[in-house]
Formats: C-alpha cells, structure tokens, sequence
C-alpha cells in the first residue's frame, strides 16, 4: 500500500469517526424544561458589529431580555416578539441570541453571521450576538423542543431567571413580561 493511499485511509478513518461521534447531536433534541429561578449560564457571543459579550456577567446591576433562537426559522416567532415589544413600549436593554451548537457552525461561523448581516439592517447588528461555544449550556438550561419557538428569557440584576416563555408569541405574554419588567424597576 503507498503512503499516499495510507494517508487518504487514515483521514476517511478520522473523518468516519467524528461523523459517528458528531452526527446523534445534530438531530437529538433536549426536552423543554423551565429554568425559572435559575442562574443564566456564562456564555461568550459577538453581536453582528463585532463586540463580544459575555452573557450574563456584562449585564449585571441591570434586567436584560434575551430573545434566545435555535433555528433559522425560529426567526419568524423572534420578530413578532420584537415588534410586540415595541408595540407595547416594553423598556429593557433586550438582545437577540441566536444559538448555534456543534463544531460544524462554530467552523463555518462568518459564513452564518455573514447572512445574517445581509438580511438584518446594520443599525441593528450591535443587539444581535450570535453563542457558538456556550450554546449547549443555553440548550440544557431550556431545551431545545419546537425549535422553532423561540425562548424569551428575563434576567433580574443578578443573572437569574425571572420569566420564561418558549410557546410562541403571545400578546398576552407580552402584557405579562412588561410587568415583570416593571417589577424589576426598569419599566415605564
């Protein structure tokens, strides 16, 4: 057998191992679950202009909404909650938080941020911070069932969880985070 020959073997060897050891997670979900109560997870982002932030440590002293989507398409469901939000005049520093788990997308990380930046407004990249690395930690603490619904998550001061929904949109949980938010002291 040449070199050659035991090279290509070597790497189709490698490469057959990580699929079997990669491929379970990329269609395993973890069930919902409801983290209220709950410290957030120390996770590193970059928004879409490039600063990176560290969830929810950069935070701290502050409620901060996070608009938490697994999938491409739980985009649809973000953006009723965003403009819900709007509507309804809701006052807390909110980010979008794509969160893309595996090796795979964290390898091809500018090609995913790079679509996302052609189909978002660049006045709105700086509150779009995508988690590769830390996703899993996202994921264990709320599941990743119906991906496309996204999770709306509200942390007090301190990092805890204060109010979850992963249902969809609703319009009555909108009325409903605006007074835990008012609660917080960050509202109107």
């Amino acid at each position: 057998m040449t070199r050659k020959r035991r090279l290509t073997l070597a790497v189709l060897g490698i490469v057959a191992i990580w699929l079997l050891v990669s491929l379970p997670s990329w269609w395993a979900s973890t069930p919902r679950r409801d983290p209220m109560g709950e410290t957030f997870p120390s996770v590193v982002g970059t928004s879409l202009d490039g600063r990176e932030y560290r969830f929810p440590e950069d935070f701290r002293g502050e409620p901060l909404l996070l608009l938490i989507g697994y999938v491409q398409d739980a985009q649809f469901d973000l953006d009723r909650w965003l403009l819900g939000l709007m509507q309804a005049e809701v006052r807390v520093k909110a980010y979008e938080v794509p969160t893309i788990a595996g090796m795979v997308p964290r390898m091809i990380s500018g090609y995913i941020d790079g679509g996302m930046r052609r189909g978002i407004p660049d006045e709105d990249w700086g509150s779009v911070v995508t988690v590769y690395g830390g996703a899993h930690k996202i994921v264990a603490l709320t599941g990743d069932e119906n991906p496309n619904n996204g999770r709306i998550v509200l942390l007090d001061e301190h990092g805890k969880v204060i109010w979850f929904w992963d249902q969809g949109y609703s319009a009555r949980r909108v009325l409903d985070l605006e007074k835990a938010v008012e609660q917080c002291g960050q509202g109107r």
